[in-house]
């Protein structure tokens, strides 16, 4: 298998992916772009390594991402030499493992996506399921036990120098933003090609025990929700699942965050089921999406507008493009109309003096004779944003032409196609 993984075009398809993923760099300050020249020079002395067994992957560098509930989840950044191995490795040992996890298990698998395991949701409502149990495990990736691991994947990789290359990894610790290092005697590094392959290895079996119960249920990563017909059933399959997992595979669950409750008023990834039954984006989705346009058209930024616009469509239309299964045309309306006045107070904020902004909104067609009641006005950013002169001077049209996403155009051509008429 060792071979497998250090074959030409397996390594070339590993570089392939890892460069179009970019990412920082590990804890060596090595770039993407600066890899394929270390790599002409020093790859053959690393393959004999991984060969002969000798290969010691870098510590990962430690980096903290803000969770919407204030606190921070930990993430682990190899070095891209390492990337592009752990890459290869998963290419190979992806296929086998591939064709006997579950149905129902939807995260980084090829042909599934996350859409896929929340559409499960409406369809456990249609079935009659109106319960759910919403369970989370507490740092699942910081607390894999090795050793269960590594003998899941003793069951279909008998290659030991594969074995031991992963172990490795498993094993090479962090390195904290203050230059300290960690050792990691337990958990998969979050952040590295590996660890989702690795991720649904561990959580394999509770798949397969909750299809021997009969559950409908869908699984992505570390997150899963278990569908049930009564709010007993819910009760008792939470109790199962909490000894399950803290017996069998030896994993923590989040008592704090986890419950069974009537299926309307759970949550999963991201995605909620509104009073009609449909699938819409949940509160704390609408609150990180308002948070960070916020972010990107803070009036203290100072960027140009065009590299603030162009930000904010690359962000609008990612996020619609994770919600477009809600049914949730109004609020895309109210939010349009918001983002808009976003933009609008921060063109004011770019114009700052009076005669700037005259000049501005003179070109953009204001009339000469009321223009100045905008110009002179102390009324503050936000609240001038939604000024009259000035609504008509940059008004959508004009946005538009700027490169503004307008949001009800999005949703539409997501929900009815290209031709959809705005």
């Amino acid at each position: 298998m060792i071979e497998d993984i250090l074959e030409p075009e397996n390594l070339a398809q590993a570089w392939k992916r890892v460069k179009a993923n970019k990412g920082a760099p590990g804890i060596d300050g090595m770039t993407v772009e600066d890899f394929p020249a270390f790599a002409r020079e020093h790859w053959p002395r690393i393959a004999t390594a991984i060969r002969e067994g000798n290969y010691r992957p870098a510590p990962v560098r430690r980096v903290w991402i803000p969770k919407s509930d204030g606190t921070q989840r930990p993430l682990g950044i190899p070095t891209v030499l390492d990337r592009v191995i752990q890459q290869a490795v998963a290419q190979v040992l992806g296929p086998l493992f591939e064709v006997d996890f579950s149905e129902h298990s939807y995260g980084y698998r090829p042909g599934r996506s996350a859409h896929m395991a929340v559409a499960e949701m409406e369809s456990g409502w249609n079935e009659g399921r109106r319960h759910a149990v919403e369970c989370d495990l507490k740092s699942f990736f910081d607390t894999v036990n090795h050793d269960r691991l590594m003998n899941a994947l003793l069951e279909k990789v008998r290659c030991r120098k594969t074995l031991r290359l992963i172990g490795r990894y498993l094993r090479a610790g962090v390195e904290l933003p203050d230059g300290t290092r960690e050792a990691t005697p337990q958990g998969v590094p979050q952040g590295g090609p590996l660890s989702p392959l690795l991720a649904n290895i561990v959580l394999d079996p509770l798949d397969k025990e909750l299809e021997s119960r009969g559950h409908k249920f869908a699984r992505y990563a570390d997150d899963f929700i278990v569908l049930v017909k009564s709010a007993n059933a819910a009760k008792r399959v939470l109790a199962s699942l909490i000894r399950y997992c803290e017996g069998r595979l030896q994993l923590i669950v989040n008592r704090a965050k986890s419950r069974a409750a009537p299926l309307k008023t759970c949550e999963f990834l991201g995605y909620r089921l509104n009073n009609r039954a449909k699938l819409a984006w949940t509160d704390k989705a609408h609150h990180r999406f308002k948070e960070r346009i916020r972010e990107i058209t803070s009036r203290n930024r100072g960027h140009r507008v065009k590299d603030v616009i162009d930000e904010l469509k690359l962000y609008v239309q990612g996020w619609l493009n994770y919600y477009k299964l809600s049914s949730t045309y109004k609020e895309v309306l109210v939010l349009s109309v918001w983002v808009r006045r976003r933009v609008r107070l921060y063109y004011w904020k770019q114009w700052k003096q009076p005669r700037t902004r005259r000049r501005n909104l003179l070109a953009l067609g204001a009339d000469p004779e009321t223009v100045h009641m905008a110009t002179r006005s102390r009324k503050g950013y936000w609240r001038m944003s939604q000024n009259e002169i000035v609504r008509y001077a940059l008004n959508n049209r004009w946005l538009e032409e700027q490169g503004v996403p307008d949001l009800r155009a999005i949703w539409m051509v997501l929900h009815y196609g290209p031709d959809a008429r705005v």
